[in-house]
Protein backbone atom coordinates (compact mmCIF):
# COMPACT_ATOMS: atom_id res chain seq x y z
CA UNK A 1 0.00 0.00 0.00
CA UNK A 2 2.60 2.52 0.68
CA UNK A 3 4.62 2.04 -2.59
CA UNK A 4 1.24 2.76 -4.38
CA UNK A 5 0.35 5.51 -2.52
CA UNK A 6 3.97 7.13 -2.82
CA UNK A 7 3.57 6.30 -7.08
CA UNK A 8 -0.06 8.30 -7.38
CA UNK A 9 0.43 11.15 -4.89
CA UNK A 10 4.00 11.49 -7.23
CA UNK A 11 1.98 11.80 -10.09
CA UNK A 12 -0.47 13.98 -8.99
CA UNK A 13 2.42 16.12 -7.98
CA UNK A 14 3.81 16.31 -11.07
CA UNK A 15 0.51 16.72 -13.71
CA UNK A 16 0.25 19.61 -11.20
CA UNK A 17 3.71 21.06 -11.45
CA UNK A 18 3.45 20.60 -15.33
CA UNK A 19 -0.27 21.33 -16.42
CA UNK A 20 -1.64 22.67 -13.36
CA UNK A 21 0.80 24.97 -11.64
CA UNK A 22 -1.55 27.10 -10.38
CA UNK A 23 -3.69 24.17 -8.48
CA UNK A 24 -2.08 24.48 -5.53
CA UNK A 25 -4.01 21.42 -4.19
CA UNK A 26 -2.32 19.17 -6.18
CA UNK A 27 1.30 20.29 -5.20
CA UNK A 28 0.11 19.91 -1.62
CA UNK A 29 -1.33 16.11 -2.27
CA UNK A 30 2.22 15.55 -3.86
CA UNK A 31 4.13 16.17 -0.69
CA UNK A 32 3.25 12.96 0.82
CA UNK A 33 5.27 11.27 -1.93
CA UNK A 34 8.73 12.20 -1.33
CA UNK A 35 9.21 11.44 2.73
CA UNK A 36 8.30 7.43 1.44
CA UNK A 37 10.73 7.19 -1.02
CA UNK A 38 12.92 8.64 1.40
CA UNK A 39 11.78 5.93 4.23
CA UNK A 40 11.80 3.30 1.47
CA UNK A 41 15.35 3.99 0.82
CA UNK A 42 16.37 3.68 4.34
CA UNK A 43 14.51 -0.06 4.43
CA UNK A 44 15.94 -1.09 1.00
CA UNK A 45 19.11 -0.59 2.68
CA UNK A 46 18.40 -2.10 5.59
CA UNK A 47 17.29 -5.73 4.25
CA UNK A 48 18.76 -5.57 0.75
CA UNK A 49 20.84 -8.66 0.35
CA UNK A 50 23.70 -7.24 -1.78
CA UNK A 51 23.87 -3.03 -0.78
CA UNK A 52 26.29 -2.99 -3.95
CA UNK A 53 23.67 -4.44 -6.52
CA UNK A 54 20.86 -2.02 -4.88
CA UNK A 55 23.44 0.70 -5.50
CA UNK A 56 23.95 -0.21 -9.06
CA UNK A 57 20.49 -1.16 -9.86
CA UNK A 58 19.53 2.65 -8.58
CA UNK A 59 22.20 4.36 -10.18
CA UNK A 60 21.08 2.88 -13.67
CA UNK A 61 17.22 4.00 -13.01
CA UNK A 62 19.02 7.53 -12.41
CA UNK A 63 20.98 7.67 -15.70
CA UNK A 64 17.47 6.34 -17.70
CA UNK A 65 15.05 9.18 -16.07
CA UNK A 66 17.54 11.99 -16.58
CA UNK A 67 16.31 12.63 -20.04
CA UNK A 68 12.38 12.66 -19.02
CA UNK A 69 12.67 14.27 -16.12
CA UNK A 70 14.47 17.36 -18.58
CA UNK A 71 12.16 16.55 -21.33
CA UNK A 72 8.84 16.77 -18.41
CA UNK A 73 9.94 19.76 -16.47
CA UNK A 74 11.95 21.72 -19.18
CA UNK A 75 14.86 22.51 -16.70
CA UNK A 76 18.64 21.02 -16.45
CA UNK A 77 18.85 20.13 -13.18
CA UNK A 78 19.40 15.81 -11.69
CA UNK A 79 16.33 14.23 -10.98
CA UNK A 80 15.15 13.08 -7.35
CA UNK A 81 16.86 9.59 -8.01
CA UNK A 82 20.09 10.79 -7.69
CA UNK A 83 19.19 12.02 -4.43
CA UNK A 84 18.04 8.89 -3.13
CA UNK A 85 21.45 6.98 -4.39
CA UNK A 86 23.16 9.86 -3.08
CA UNK A 87 21.69 8.96 0.09
CA UNK A 88 22.57 5.59 -0.22
CA UNK A 89 26.12 6.19 -0.48
CA UNK A 90 26.46 7.43 2.97
CA UNK A 91 24.27 5.39 4.26
CA UNK A 92 26.58 2.81 3.07
CA UNK A 93 29.92 5.14 4.20
CA UNK A 94 28.24 5.98 7.39
CA UNK A 95 28.42 2.43 8.91
CA UNK A 96 32.04 1.84 7.85
CA UNK A 97 33.22 4.82 9.64
CA UNK A 98 35.17 3.82 12.93
CA UNK A 99 33.53 7.15 14.71
CA UNK A 100 30.48 8.16 14.24
CA UNK A 101 31.51 11.67 15.26
CA UNK A 102 33.56 11.72 11.43
CA UNK A 103 29.84 11.26 9.82
CA UNK A 104 29.12 15.19 10.10
CA UNK A 105 31.46 16.33 7.59
CA UNK A 106 30.73 13.50 5.19
CA UNK A 107 27.00 14.39 5.45
CA UNK A 108 27.40 17.92 5.21
CA UNK A 109 30.51 18.00 2.53
CA UNK A 110 27.78 15.63 0.41
CA UNK A 111 24.84 17.76 1.12
CA UNK A 112 26.86 20.47 -0.42
CA UNK A 113 27.77 18.83 -3.41
CA UNK A 114 23.96 17.48 -4.02
CA UNK A 115 23.11 21.25 -3.74
CA UNK A 116 25.96 22.56 -5.97
CA UNK A 117 24.89 20.13 -8.51
CA UNK A 118 21.06 20.69 -8.15
CA UNK A 119 20.32 17.59 -7.52
CA UNK A 120 16.13 17.42 -6.63
CA UNK A 121 15.56 18.30 -3.09
CA UNK A 122 19.29 18.23 -2.93
CA UNK A 123 20.10 18.11 1.22
CA UNK A 124 17.26 18.17 2.51
CA UNK A 125 16.50 14.96 0.85
CA UNK A 126 19.76 13.12 2.25
CA UNK A 127 18.94 14.85 6.02
CA UNK A 128 15.47 12.94 5.67
CA UNK A 129 16.81 9.90 4.46
CA UNK A 130 18.99 10.01 7.58
CA UNK A 131 15.99 10.70 9.86
CA UNK A 132 14.23 7.53 9.11
CA UNK A 133 17.54 5.91 9.78
CA UNK A 134 18.25 7.53 13.73
CA UNK A 135 14.85 8.07 14.38
CA UNK A 136 11.07 6.66 15.69
CA UNK A 137 7.43 7.75 16.61
CA UNK A 138 7.03 11.30 17.64
CA UNK A 139 11.05 12.23 17.78
CA UNK A 140 10.67 11.53 14.32
CA UNK A 141 8.11 13.25 13.02
CA UNK A 142 9.48 16.44 15.40
CA UNK A 143 12.69 15.89 13.39
CA UNK A 144 11.17 16.07 10.28
CA UNK A 145 8.78 18.87 11.39
CA UNK A 146 12.01 20.78 11.83
CA UNK A 147 13.41 20.20 8.93
CA UNK A 148 11.02 21.35 6.98
CA UNK A 149 11.12 25.01 9.01
CA UNK A 150 14.79 24.82 7.65
CA UNK A 151 13.56 24.20 4.55
CA UNK A 152 10.77 26.48 4.36
CA UNK A 153 13.23 29.36 5.44
CA UNK A 154 16.06 28.43 2.96
CA UNK A 155 13.47 28.01 -0.19
CA UNK A 156 10.89 30.68 0.94
CA UNK A 157 8.31 27.43 0.10
CA UNK A 158 5.67 26.36 2.74
CA UNK A 159 4.28 23.51 0.58
CA UNK A 160 6.60 21.36 1.80
CA UNK A 161 5.38 21.28 5.51
CA UNK A 162 2.89 18.79 4.40
CA UNK A 163 4.91 16.10 4.05
CA UNK A 164 5.24 15.55 7.64
CA UNK A 165 1.86 13.71 7.80
CA UNK A 166 3.28 11.09 5.22
CA UNK A 167 6.31 10.99 8.15
CA UNK A 168 3.33 10.49 10.53
CA UNK A 169 1.91 7.78 8.92
CA UNK A 170 5.29 6.24 8.79
CA UNK A 171 6.10 6.35 12.10
CA UNK A 172 2.30 5.17 13.24
CA UNK A 173 2.88 1.92 11.11
CA UNK A 174 6.27 1.27 12.61
CA UNK A 175 4.93 1.40 16.17
CA UNK A 176 2.43 -1.15 15.16
CA UNK A 177 4.86 -3.19 13.67
CA UNK A 178 3.27 -3.24 10.22
CA UNK A 179 5.31 -4.95 7.62
CA UNK A 180 6.91 -3.14 4.45
CA UNK A 181 7.87 -5.34 2.06
CA UNK A 182 6.91 -3.94 -1.38
CA UNK A 183 3.70 -5.79 -2.30
CA UNK A 184 2.41 -6.39 -6.64
CA UNK A 185 5.45 -6.43 -9.03
CA UNK A 186 8.68 -4.65 -8.48
CA UNK A 187 9.27 -3.80 -12.27
CA UNK A 188 6.44 -1.19 -11.52
CA UNK A 189 7.95 0.29 -8.42
CA UNK A 190 11.37 0.50 -10.30
CA UNK A 191 10.29 1.88 -13.45
CA UNK A 192 7.19 4.05 -12.66
CA UNK A 193 9.20 7.21 -12.01
CA UNK A 194 10.59 7.14 -15.59
CA UNK A 195 7.79 5.73 -17.34
CA UNK A 196 5.52 8.32 -16.05
CA UNK A 197 7.80 11.08 -16.80
CA UNK A 198 8.12 10.05 -20.14
CA UNK A 199 4.72 10.18 -20.84
CA UNK A 200 3.84 13.41 -19.07
CA UNK A 201 6.89 15.01 -21.40
CA UNK A 202 4.84 13.22 -24.55
CA UNK A 203 1.89 14.55 -23.67
CA UNK A 204 3.65 18.48 -23.52
CA UNK A 205 4.81 17.90 -26.90
CA UNK A 206 2.19 16.99 -28.51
Amino acid sequence: MMQWIAMITMLIDHIGAVFYPEVGELRIIGRIAFPIYAFAIYIGYKHTRNVKTYIWRLFWMAMISQLPFMAAFNHYSLNVVWTLWSALLILLVLDKLPARILGIPIVVGAGLVMEITHMDYGMYGLLLVLLFRYFQGPVLVMAHLLLNILYIFLHSSSVQMYSVVATAGIAIAQYYNAGFRLKGPRWIWRYFYPAHLAVIALIRWI
